[in-house]
């Protein structure tokens, strides 16, 4: 009888074609979806090139996403771009996305049902792991390795160790998975669980909808992991049934999986969380934050540019004003998100309220474009990393929320709880698609 295995370990065991990995082990794994976009695709492409390589591995799993400077920005871009869509093209795609069809990769894989459970997914991005909210194994890889995996179907990786995070309890009104994460990540530290996997549960993780399990295994990489992951459940099966482009396999720890460390948070009466700057572990309840203004809010990225979080934005700005001075800017994440907020109302109520609306991109998380800032601004975002510069001059700050908070922040003119508006004992009702 084997020894018991976590859920990554179990999803690389068969990827490497064994019955058991050790964590440490070296592996060569079957990879199921390789994953580049227009800023790391370009070196992938060039190593491809190099190595004398002619065709990928298999063309419909080797996905291509213009999404971090498109639509182009400036002549580089627009060349970079030109490059991969010229791959793409040459190699028959079939995922290939740009234009009408561009989304942020970390939003549109699972929305198209091109990653599932069970799958291992390389990606030259930092937050593939994003797709662990679905039971997957997901994680970043440099071009060089995406060029390899593009190439042979295959990646190395160390079979990272475990950790486990329990949440129990009901938290706070307007809390979400962003603040979990965020709650998190302060806790254990932007390094305190480098090169490990961050196995998240619990009967709140359950009750979460898959938006906000998605926000949650997108920062595991903020606290240095090779990946977030959770088991799928119910809501996981509603989530893909019907989505998933091929048959999927869900996996689940065994009782007495080996975990190097466990912690259990009890979240009852947990309030909205912010990071301030410049790291996403110094993070403080929002009203311990103080009188904090602002120029710009930010609603979007691969964090929490979904449906679910237009929604509640919507809610917070129905009937109010953007606070003179401040900019709010809103990026649905994917065309079907876009077209879904149009047709329920959500971008009349943000124009109303005096928002800017941009394309499906991630835009101004990476200081991209559509959203700059100027030296001594200040930001609140809904994206996931706020390092020096990381939204533009380097003597600008980004502080982090989730939707509810940025949304307020910005009718406010500064950060605040969003009970400020509704009184502290409102709550929301978060809807899922």
């Amino acid at each position: 009888m084997s020894k018991p295995q976590t859920i990554t370990q179990k999803i690389l065991a068969a990827h490497a074609g064994k019955d058991y990995v050790e964590p440490g082990e070296l592996i060569m794994a079957r990879v199921d979806i390789a994953l580049g976009n227009d800023i790391t695709a370009p070196f992938a492409i060039k190593a491809f090139r190099e190595v004398g390589a002619e065709k990928v591995f298999d063309r419909d799993r080797v996905v291509l996403v213009l999404d971090h400077f498109a639509p182009n920005k400036d002549i580089a871009s627009a060349i970079q771009c030109q490059q991969v869509r010229r791959f793409a093209l040459e190699q028959h795609l079939t995922h290939f996305y740009e234009g009408g069809e561009m989304g942020v990769e970390h939003a549109l894989l699972p929305e198209k049902g091109i990653v599932g459970p069970g799958d291992l997914i390389v990606g030259a991005d930092s937050h593939t792991c994003t797709y662990g909210a679905l039971g997957a194994f997901a994680t970043g890889v440099g071009s060089t390795d995406l060029a390899a995996a593009m190439i042979t179907g295959e990646c190395w990786l160390k079979v990272p160790e475990s950790m486990r995070f329990s949440y129990t309890g009901d938290p706070g009104p307007w809390v979400t998975g962003k603040d979990l994460i965020l709650f998190t990540i302060g806790d254990i530290g932007v390094d305190g669980a480098n090169y490990r996997a961050m196995e998240f549960t619990g009967d709140a993780i359950a009750r979460l909808p898959m938006a906000d399990r998605f926000s949650m295994a997108n920062m595991a990489v903020e606290a240095g992991a090779k990946n977030g992951i959770m088991a799928p459940d119910e809501v996981t099966r509603q989530y893909v049934q019907g989505r998933a482009l091929r048959p999927y396999t869900r996996y689940a720890s065994d009782p007495g999986a080996p975990y190097v460390l466990e912690k259990t948070y009890e979240v009852a009466g947990l309030e909205p969380q912010v990071a301030y700057p410049p790291s996403p572990g110094n993070v403080l309840p929002v009203s311990e934050l103080g009188n904090v203004a602002i120029d710009q809010a930010v609603i979007g990225s691969c964090t929490n540019g979904r449906l679910e979080d237009l929604r509640v934005a919507a809610m917070v700005l129905k009937g109010r004003q953007v606070a003179r001075g401040v900019r709010l800017i809103i990026i649905p994440a994917t065309p079907a998100v876009y077209r879904q907020a149009l047709e329920e109302g959500l971008l009349a109520t943000f124009m109303a309220a005096g928002a800017v609306i941009g394309p499906p991109t991630c835009g101004p998380c990476l200081g991209g474009h559509l959203g700059i800032l100027a030296p001594g601004e200040v930001a609140v975002a809904t994206t996931n990393r706020n390092f020096v510069g990381r939204m533009g001059h380097p003597q600008s700050l980004v502080y982090l929320a989730n939707p509810a908070v940025a949304a307020a922040s910005a009718v406010a003119g500064r950060i605040i709880h969003p009970g400020e508006l509704f009184g502290r004992g409102a709550a929301f009702v978060r809807q899922s698609t």
